[in-house]
């Protein structure tokens, strides 16, 4: 750094120390010395992410889907500081890009605590399911946590994770520069909004290659990157709601594809639409949801017939917010949710009655002696072998992948020179500098960068490795001391917390490395696959290995989420150059309003309602206890052994045969014909009615889309449209459970 640009680095870091808003925004690099980490900043993303939280733990325990919602949180949070704000301090500093990622930052750490902590899955599954003698004596069945007890849960698994994914950021996304999509597609949104700049990540091949073509002169207009180019060259054009926001792990990437698509677009009068769909759709959502519990009527209409409602549950639930899930997941998704209703609730829920199988008194919904419980353990099989196959998969490739790149960079550092990389740089400064003097908003927003030049923030904005390693150390402690506490010595032992931590480190690796690569996160196989080993690792005699089983995977499992969380917020943070630092601390405070936000949630919900019954079905915690029974040797219904092991079978060979081929260069097309065994699974055990909606909600955003022709402002506002529908039922399930509190009369 030269002299002259460290002294107006010191100069701006003066300036923004007493909280005075400097003149004009800084250089590129020193954008990390921007105040980030504000009072304002705190507030707007705790409260954000209470809301994310909310709507969260509603559909979490109904349906074990949870969202991320990173473009909606960065939407409103923009939205607060440029129409909320001004109102009371009309003269305060105006936001900036890396501000709104620290508020992003904080609402995905809050509002991701019903799966983090395991609230949708393995609190339910032990305390409603767990028999008094697989606790090993130490639980009485139906016995539910105290809200002390819940927060000393949540301590134990909320940091450890966060430290775990610290010390891999400058490897995979410095580096090796690993896409990240929905992470990349939050960046480019935000900076739309704020109109400020994000960086594109090209190989050299396609820097020389505009560098050829500009001193060519074969395009004047080389770098007039409007939005089919980008979305056509650029790897951020894959972002959404991945497998860590999904307790199934379900392949939601064509949600990836129009959340990523919907960040390009360049119209800066579309905030203002965006926000009025927002608003009016969260509405709807909060009408129908409030008018629901008055006739509940509208949460089940028997549209196919009396006789399907009443054996077979099929009936129609018109729930926006259901509708807006299905948008987002997007139509291939849902419509192997439908295939797997089909083959549930009407092929094998009529094989098993016609043969006998099932208790031909029981009702249909019983899981124990019914329909429903039958068919479960094919579910089962079928989520275990897709999710466990392909995370083998995924991270088999990224291994390889690793050591293939590393080998290769390190091979191109001891050869390139000081000089090349100065070619590179100035070629991203006559590119940059040619795509500013352009007038439409595209060009000003992206930042071509060289992905064999690494770009980083000064050492004074990352975060130390000291604090990485007394705060790794610390928090596996509390880890495990605070659940040898919670249940006992003699049901955990330390070492079994130990191997949980030591797996959970490594499994956060392989699920980091997928994530950055696909999109997708597979803590779903994670899990199941944590608790197969541990079924390996602890006796079968040991007291209560049932219960040591579900915790067990609920600790592995919530590493890997919460390391893959930060690291794709550590990407949005990377391609806009906040403070690392900062985006630390925002995940720390989120996660520590979250822990006390989601235990009192939890609370709320066991006193309100008896779970679980017809609206909350907790879906999650019946496969985790089942998965737990099944590796400790369980026996099975009748005959649901021999389906599930036909099942398991042929979705792990379409799984593999699917990851193999979906990383290709050219993926063949037949793949999308190849269905997702996660959604199938996730179709088969839920009930009809909770598919129907989200596959009408998948084929009417795909009709319309298809209709716009690919119009990126139509995606965005279709993005938008799906989560208003989302957020405004759940944010009003607060409204409705405390109408069911007070008892207030229904039809």
């Amino acid at each position: 750094m030269t002299d002259s640009r460290r002294v107006r680095s010191v100069q701006i870091r003066h300036r923004l120390t007493k909280h005075d808003c400097p003149e004009t925004m800084p250089p590129w690099e020193e954008k990390p010395a921007i105040k980030q980490v504000t009072m304002r900043g705190t507030i707007v993303g705790l409260a954000i992410g209470s809301i994310v939280l909310i709507s969260n733990f509603q559909f979490g325990l109904q349906t074990g889907w949870v969202s991320m919602m990173s473009l909606p949180s960065a939407l409103l949070a923009v939205a607060f500081f440029k129409q909320v704000w001004p109102l009371f301090y009309p003269q305060c500093c105006p936001f900036s890009d890396v501000e709104i990622v620290y508020v992003q930052s904080l609402a995905v750490a809050v509002g991701t605590g019903p799966l983090s902590f395991g609230f949708i899955g393995v609190i339910p599954a032990i305390e409603k399911f767990v028999t008094f003698e697989e606790s090993g004596y130490s639980r009485v069945q139906g016995t539910s946590f105290s809200l002390a007890q819940l927060l000393v849960w949540s301590c134990s698994l909320a940091f450890f994770g966060i430290f775990f994914a610290v010390p891999l950021r400058k490897q995979v996304i410095v580096k090796e520069k690993l896409r990240f999509p929905s992470g990349s597609a939050t960046a480019i949104l935000i900076a739309v909004l704020s109109g400020s700049e994000v960086l594109q990540e090209v190989t050299t091949d396609e820097l020389m290659d505009m560098r050829n073509r500009r001193l060519n002169a074969e395009c004047p207009e080389v770098l007039r990157l409007d939005e089919e180019e980008v979305q056509e060259n650029d790897p951020l054009t894959h972002q959404g709601n991945t497998e860590s926001y999904n307790s199934y792990g379900g392949n939601n990437t064509n949600e990836h594809e129009h959340n990523s698509e919907s960040t390009l677009t360049s119209d800066s009068s579309s905030y203002g639409k965006n926000m009025m769909i927002l608003t009016r759709t969260f509405i709807v959502s909060a009408v129908y949801t409030i008018a629901s519990y008055f006739l509940p009527i509208m949460r089940s209409i028997p549209v196919f017939g009396r006789y399907a409602s009443k054996h077979y549950l099929w009936n129609f639930q018109p729930s926006p917010a259901y509708i807006g899930q299905g948008i987002i997941m997007g139509l291939p998704t849902v419509s192997y949710m439908l295939f797997g209703s089909f083959l549930g609730w009407i092929v094998l829920a009529s094989l098993a009655k016609h043969k006998g199988w099932v208790q031909s008194d029981a009702d249909v919904g019983d899981w124990e002696h019914g329909v429903q419980g039958w068919i479960l353990w094919c579910s089962l099989s079928i989520m275990v072998a897709d999710s466990v196959v392909g995370f083998l998969v995924v991270t088999t490739k990224s291994l390889v992948r690793f050591m293939l790149v590393d080998d290769k960079a390190e091979l191109l550092n001891t050869i390139w020179d000081d000089s090349l990389k100065s070619l590179l740089l100035e070629e991203e400064r006559a590119l940059n500098k040619r795509a500013s003097q352009s007038s439409s908003r595209t060009q000003e927003t992206i930042r071509l960068v060289s992905t064999m030049v690494e770009h980083e923030v000064d050492s004074r904005h990352l975060v130390t490795y000291t604090t990485v390693l007394s705060g790794l150390v610390v928090s596996s402690m509390i880890c495990v001391i605070f659940i040898v506490y919670l249940f006992g010595s003699d049901i955990i032992p330390v070492y079994s917390m130990v191997i949980a931590l030591i797996f959970a480190l490594l499994l956060s690796i392989l699920g980091i490395r997928a994530l950055g690569e696909t999109d997708l996160n597979p803590v779903s196989g994670i899990g199941k696959l944590s608790q197969l080993i541990f079924a390996l690792i602890i006796p079968k005699n040991h007291p209560g290995n049932i219960l040591l089983n579900i915790v067990a995977g609920g600790v592995t499992e919530a590493g890997a989420q919460q390391a893959g969380d930060l690291m794709q917020d550590l990407k949005t943070g990377h391609l806009l150059n906040a403070s690392p630092r900062a985006q630390f601390i925002a995940q720390l405070i989120g996660v520590v309003w979250s822990i006390v936000l989601s235990s009192v949630m939890y609370i709320c919900y066991n006193k309100v309602y008896d779970l679980p019954n017809d609206q909350i079905r907790i879906p999650t915690a019946i496969v985790w206890i089942d998965c737990a029974r099944l590796v400790a040797g369980k026996d099975l219904p009748e005959r649901a052994l021999e389906c599930s092991v036909i099942f398991g079978s042929i979705f792990a060979l379409l799984s593999f045969v699917k990851n193999v081929f979906a990383s290709t260069e050219h993926p063949p097309r037949w793949l999308y014909y190849i269905p997702s065994g996660v959604a199938v699974g996730v179709g088969i055990y839920n009930v009809p009615s909770f598919t129907i909606a989200r596959f009408l909600g998948g084929l009417l955003s795909h009709l319309w889309l298809k209709h716009q022709r690919g119009d990126l402002s139509m995606k965005t506002s279709m993005i938008v449209f799906s989560s208003g529908l989302v957020l405004g039922e759940g944010v009003c399930s607060i409204v409705t459970m405390t109408l069911s509190s007070l008892n207030v009369p229904h039809w």
